[in-house]
């Protein structure tokens, strides 16, 4: 049984190194493959690359990706993989030294086509919080992995059903992960988890979702969430997790989004367009049941930013 690690790598010199090391670590005693996808780097990656690279060529392998960002280096990086599981793996990251140990038991016990797992955050000033992998056994499992929004790196893929249902990120937008993502517990009851901290993620000042100033990509919101309406549309799951949904895009539209929308005043047209997104797909969205749950000062936020002229 073999994992592909998927690293996309762009202009990652300060944490390349500390990611591979952690990585090797982890899969030296096992059949595990690497593959770092150089997506245009201009600093000193492309020489970490060869170096590591050299130094463990069974292990790692290495592309090159001209497209623009970082669903089209994982595309990428799934076309030439050739193990049975996927695993995406982001360069300023870490995995944990038993990580790749634990993964394959669970592979082996379960069968499963989808695996979450737990991972630990670090924050820029030292704190970190754990974010626990979703129960397979919850009874509502599937509606809180579609509203969780979990990164790609918080899932480990059967590969050959990867493929085979269709599945790839949405090339040249942020938000890459969040329309592809909701969409996975659709075509499968196979999942397993590992409530365990496999994965180490690091809040990174300046990365695409982290700037402090306004980015046109921004309003690649919309389109993300357009693909994710569509993908659900299309496996005829709209009805069933109607309300998961909308919630989805209410707090994807009018709490997170609308913090980058007001950086600048040409984030203006996202509030409207917010607005004419919600009215289109989820026209009742103020009579939300996951939305009555919760507090009253969010309730308030998420009605002020519908308005937000």
């Amino acid at each position: 049984m073999q994992i592909s690690i998927i690293i996309p790598v762009y202009n990652a010199e300060k944490y390349l190194r500390r990611c591979l090391d952690s990585v090797i670590k982890s899969v030296e005693k096992y059949k595990a493959e690497v593959l770092l996808i150089n997506n245009n780097s201009t600093d000193d990656s492309s020489k970490i690359i060869s170096s590591y690279q050299k130094e463990h060529p069974q292990l790692i392998h290495t592309y090159n990706c001209s497209k623009w960002g970082a669903a089209a280096t994982r595309n990428v990086g799934v076309k030439k993989s050739s193990g049975d599981y996927i695993w995406f793996v982001d360069a300023d990251d870490e995995i944990t030294p038993d990580a790749i140990r634990k993964l394959l038991n669970t592979i082996k016990e379960s069968g499963a086509d989808l695996i979450m797992i737990g991972t630990t955050k670090l924050f820029q000033d030292g704190h970190s919080q754990y974010l626990q992998a979703l129960d397979v056994n919850d009874g509502l499992f599937k509606e809180r992995f579609v509203r969780s929004g979990l990164g790609p790196w918080q899932v480990v893929l059967n590969r050959k059903w990867y493929i085979q249902s269709g599945f790839a990120f949405k090339e040249g937008i942020i938000h890459e992960d969040m329309e592809m993502m909701p969409a996975l517990i659709l075509f499968t009851n196979k999942c397993a988890s590992i409530n365990e901290s496999l994965y180490i993620y690091y809040e990174t000042p300046g990365s695409v979702l982290h700037k402090k100033n306004w980015d046109p990509h921004y309003l690649d919101i919309f389109p993300a969430l357009e693909g994710v309406y569509e993908r659900f549309q299309n496996a005829g799951a709209i009805k069933k997790y109607h309300d998961t949904l909308e919630w989805f895009f209410v707090w994807n539209l009018l709490l997170d989004s609308a913090n980058d929308f007001v950086k600048s005043p040409e984030g203006k047209v996202g509030f409207k367009r917010s607005r004419k997104m919600l009215k289109k797909y989820f026209p009742n969205w103020r009579k939300n049941s996951v939305m009555k749950n919760t507090n009253f000062k969010t309730k308030v936020k998420i009605r002020l930013n519908y308005y937000h002229r």
